[in-house]
């Protein structure tokens, strides 16, 4: 844990169990209040590869099926035409990026490289 992000690590037992220097613990207590933490904790949720936690995945989940009982009653339902989009993929980072809610950054290594996305971009809202 302490490999994979130290500050994630002491964040989390300083949030837990109080203790600022984890240095000052012997390591066998160390490793056991680190074992000891949360499912949803930072280091966790990274060691875990996860972005979020269960708690907002199944409150997706349920507002997924919510909105799709909504819109099976609706007309755009009974056409099977405008289907509300997922939540929980977009929270997820699946599925079409257009309509995701994680918008991840982008890095240009030039102001050429930059130019020509700008310009795939123009292309593509213009049609």
């Amino acid at each position: 844990m302490l490999a994979l992000d130290r500050g994630a690590l002491i964040c989390d037992i300083a949030e837990t169990y109080h203790v600022i220097d984890i240095t000052a613990l012997p390591v066998p207590m160390l490793a056991t209040l680190a074992v000891g933490l949360r499912d949803d904790s930072r280091i966790c949720m990274k060691m875990s590869g996860g972005s979020i936690t269960k708690q907002e995945m199944l409150a997706a989940a349920t507002l997924d099926r919510l909105t799709t009982l909504c819109w099976m009653q609706s007309k755009d339902g009974a056409h099977g035409r405008n289907r509300p989009k997922s939540v929980l993929s977009a929270m997820a980072g699946e599925g079409n990026n257009e309509h995701s809610l994680i918008v991840r950054p982008v890095a240009y290594d030039s102001p050429e490289d930059f130019d020509r996305a700008w310009s795939e971009v123009s292309i593509k809202k213009a049609r």
